[in-house]
């Protein structure tokens, strides 16, 4: 069964959904730009059948507040925060792409918070060309505008310091890449699996969206994980 909460954090508040067992180790899932908890739904509860799960709405997604300023900064912040209101040491960590991104800066900066970590469709980031933001978009979606420029610029011109500090991490790390149908370069997410001093690579033929294009396959090399 799925539980929606929402946890007031000193900057925002955010919602999350929680299921699995009770007294299971925790695990937190974050989920990519533009998405919200509930994209992990088609991977639940087979993905850690045996862990309490926790699935936020990151900062400006779904049901979470909108803030006043938005990065990939604040958003580790609030992860952080919100580990702490719900009195949560040591977690394990799934994050997908923008997730993904604020999973690696939170197993940089608070590194003996995190158990295990898993990153998907994510690569050691580097400048790319930056792709146009709607304006003033007209379309009804569940998350602000504002956050996907602010996000999106960070993502084009990412903090150098941030591909450096990838040898901080010391959880196990699983990277999940898609394939060659992935948008994002193959050979960056290799890289990312060099910098990680215990990470290894595993590769599934989906495109971007792995775990929901292809949620058996993406259950079948994480789930294993998670149970070491």
């Amino acid at each position: 069964m799925i539980t929606v909460r929402t946890v007031d954090l000193p900057e925002v508040t955010l919602a999350y959904r929680e299921s699995g067992r009770a007294d299971g180790p925790p695990l937190v899932l974050l989920h990519a730009l533009g998405e919200r908890a509930s994209d992990w739904d088609v991977v639940l509860p087979d993905l850690a059948p045996g862990h309490h799960v926790y699935a936020l709405d990151l900062r400006g997604h779904g049901d979470s507040g909108r803030a006043g300023t938005y990065s990939l900064e604040a958003m580790r912040d609030d992860v952080l925060a919100f580990l702490d209101a719900l009195g949560l040491d040591r977690v394990d960590l799934v994050g997908h792409s923008m997730g993904g991104a604020v999973a690696q800066l939170l197993a940089q900066a608070a590194p003996q918070r995190i158990g295990r970590l898993v990153l998907e469709e994510i690569p050691a980031l580097y400048p790319r060309p930056a792709g146009a933001v709607p304006e003033d978009p007209d379309q009804d979606v569940h998350f602000d505008w504002a956050m996907v420029r602010a996000v999106k610029a960070q993502l084009d011109s990412p903090d150098p310091a941030w591909r450096e500090g990838l040898a901080r991490i010391t959880a196990p790390t699983l990277a999940v890449a898609g394939g060659a149908a992935s948008t994002v370069p193959q050979e960056r997410i290799a890289e990312l699996t060099r910098r990680i001093p215990d990470c290894r690579l595993v590769t599934v033929e989906a495109g971007h969206l792995v775990h929901g294009a292809r949620p058996a396959e993406f259950v079948a090399v994480v789930a294993p994980f998670l149970a070491l």
